[in-house]
């Protein structure tokens, strides 16, 4: 279709996504600032302008009223529209000077806060809507019944409660509390009441907010090394010194951690299935950790966020389950079960925490989305969240044996991978003959490169002496795809 001229030098292209309106807004706007309309030019009439480029006049009544309202053009009773003759000589330019291809904006002076967390960012983050192949803490979304979630969604927004549809409780949905306290009263071993539960938005959130409760900004708090980027980043919300404590293979040492910060009241430990090492806690060493706690008036923060995997015999007890004098917070994870945009996890408090959670929370706006609260509540009340966790299971341990079993011949004499009874990733090491020149990042950034995923052991250190390694992750990503992917993993480690 033709395009047609106004006295103004519009053009107006029907085929365009841009609406009508808005193309005559954003070309007067431009010609109003070049200067090619002059402060108290008249502008031609609504049905002059609509003949002219064959459209409704009630489009360039649109328009106009837009620019009215942005202060560029002035309407006057009995005269019509004009351009603004108040508008500042600085944002006027004149053509002879403006560039065809305006120069980049100056880079942004950002503050010391935001230098510093970007110079401390060692894994980059990215938001391809394509899947790609081993990335760590991703479950498999095909495996999740998105049509039975979006019944459970409908059913819980037809017709919700006062309640739900107004203030929420800072706690979260009161049906998705009680339906976790009653799964973990069966799944993981431990008993809670609903009312210690805090539905929140991920494991930074639950952890941040625990440290808040319990320690004052500056004191310490023991966190595993190598151990969960995320950790650091809650400890740093909460204004709290993190001190690293080595794992070994009995995971967690008390005696070690002593040493390094003896004034530490915080102890922020994974014991089910240690990230990334996939360390599980001993019990001599459960128990010590438990003891220190009760001795010195001291608190432990259980992150069990990927527990229920466990390929081999029943899921291991949580610390929760052994904890009698209350010092223990237990996280957990549904974003790692079921899908990562859902955003939503959990913080059991200490019982004789809730009440002060509550006052604190009353007064804060951090709250996890409500959208899929009600239906998750209906999820795990009706026992699909366990029979999902059943099928993953199957699953999940069959991916890692075809991935143990795929990566034999191409990465022979380059990476060794040992299998593990629990979690959703594995790690790569170097062998012997490249190590000494194995650089994890470099390789991490150049698979990314190439469509492949992976993420390098050495981000998860936070001291100086760093061990290399890749982690892959298996949960997500089908047996099929994973010859290709390993292929450029081979080629881009030769390289």
């Amino acid at each position: 279709m033709p395009r047609k001229m106004a006295p103004l030098g519009l053009t107006l292209d029907p085929a365009s996504a841009v609406p009508l309106h808005r193309q005559i807004g954003e070309q007067v706007r431009a010609a109003i600032l070049e200067r090619r309309l002059a402060p108290g030019q008249k502008l031609p009439s609504s049905r002059l302008m609509a003949a002219e480029l064959g459209c409704a006049r009630g489009t360039v009544l649109l328009a106009m009223d837009q620019l009215v309202a942005e202060g560029y053009v002035v309407a006057q009773a009995g005269s019509g529209l004009s351009v603004a003759t108040n508008l500042p000589d600085e944002m006027l330019v004149s053509p002879k000077v403006t560039p065809r291809h305006p120069a980049p904006p100056a880079a942004p002076v950002l503050s010391r806060r935001t230098q510093a967390a970007l110079a401390a960012q060692t894994i980059e983050e990215t938001f391809d809507d394509s899947p790609t192949a081993f990335p760590t803490g991703q479950p498999d979304r095909a495996a999740f019944p998105f049509a039975l979630w979006a019944k459970l969604l409908e059913q819980e927004w037809r017709r919700p409660s006062w309640a739900i549809a107004g203030a929420l409780h800072p706690f979260g949905h009161p049906g998705l509390r009680a339906a976790i306290a009653s799964y973990l009263g069966l799944a993981r071993g431990f008993s809670c009441e609903g009312s210690a539960v805090v539905v929140t938005s991920g494991m930074r959130q639950s952890l941040s907010l625990f440290a808040r409760l319990i320690l004052d900004a500056g004191q310490e708090a023991w966190i595993e090394e190598p151990g969960f980027v995320g950790t650091h980043e809650a400890m740093a919300m909460a204004e709290i010194e993190a001190v690293p404590v080595p794992i070994d293979d009995q995971g967690f040492s008390v005696e070690q951690a002593m040493k390094r910060a003896p004034k530490a009241r915080l102890a922020v430990v994974a014991p089910s299935h240690q990230f990334p090492l996939g360390t599980v806690l001993s019990l001599q060493r459960r128990l010590e950790l438990l003891s220190w706690a009760e001795r010195t008036g001291s608190w432990i923060a259980e992150d069990d966020f990927d527990g229920e995997y466990r390929y081999a015999g029943r899921p291991l007890a949580p610390l929760r389950a052994l904890d009698r004098t209350g010092r223990v917070a237990y996280l957990g994870s549904f974003s790692k079960l079921l899908f990562p945009a859902l955003r939503l996890s959990y913080v059991v408090l200490p019982a004789t925490l809730a009440a002060t959670a509550e006052r604190i929370m009353t007064g804060t706006a951090a709250r996890a989305s409500l959208l899929g609260q009600g239906a998750l509540a209906r999820f795990i009340a009706d026992g699909h969240l366990a029979a999902h966790l059943r099928r993953t299971r199957l699953l999940y341990a069959e991916r890692q044996q075809a991935l143990i079993v795929a990566a034999e011949r191409p990465l022979k004499g380059l990476l060794e991978m040992a299998p593990d009874p629990g979690g959703m990733h594995l790690i790569a090491r170097p062998t012997p003959a490249i190590a000494a020149g194995f650089d994890d990042h470099a390789i991490a950034a150049a698979c990314a490169a190439r469509g492949v995923n992976v993420s390098p052991l050495s981000a998860c250190y936070s001291g100086r002496a760093k061990k290399h390694g890749l982690l892959l992750g298996y949960a997500g990503t089908p047996e099929q795809d994973m010859p290709a992917a390993l292929a450029i993993l081979r080629n881009v480690i030769r390289a």
